[in-house]
């Protein structure tokens, strides 16, 4: 199997492409990594959430990190991990922000199904209020897996 470095170009390409990620944050020298439904565009990657562990986390540490994954098989993958800032977009403030996040979120399949539902069957308080944050994307980096090629690499 041959693993090479991907370009921030492509790395982009599969941020462009996704809908779920790995979110990682840390507080007090601990980890935290969670599945988050994710919308990209370029400089940021936003999420809608509810209030709870992470978001506690990330106000305490705004330094995170998100992880994409492509997978076709053991031997051919892709990994990206975007490294940035937590910016959570309050209301009345980031009205647009909000409204932006929200147009680009909604093209994607439930986006809001797993943030709301956890917090009804833990929480049973019908007056969670959504979050919405983004991240702003200072770095990014990548990895692709080529497999076992016969071919000498070439496709």
């Amino acid at each position: 199997m041959t693993i090479n470095e991907i370009s921030e170009k492509e790395c982009l390409a599969v941020l462009a492409r996704a809908s779920i990620g790995r979110l990682g944050c840390a507080l007090d020298s601990q980890p935290y990594v969670v599945p988050i439904y994710l919308a990209y565009e370029p400089a940021f990657i936003y999420v809608f959430s509810t209030y709870g562990k992470k978001i506690e986390w990330m106000r305490a540490n705004p330094k995170v990190c998100v992880e994409i994954d492509e997978i076709a098989s053991q031997t051919s993958w892709v990994s990206v991990v975007a490294s940035g800032l937590y910016e959570e977009l309050p209301e009345p403030q980031f009205e647009a922000e909000r409204a932006h996040a929200r147009e680009l979120l909604k093209k994607k399949h439930q986006w809001w199904v797993n943030a709301l539902a956890e917090r009804r069957i833990s929480e049973r308080d019908e007056s969670i209020m959504p979050l919405f944050f983004r991240i702003h994307i200072k770095s990014v980096t990548g990895l692709r897996s080529l497999g076992d090629r016969k071919d000498g690499g070439r496709e």
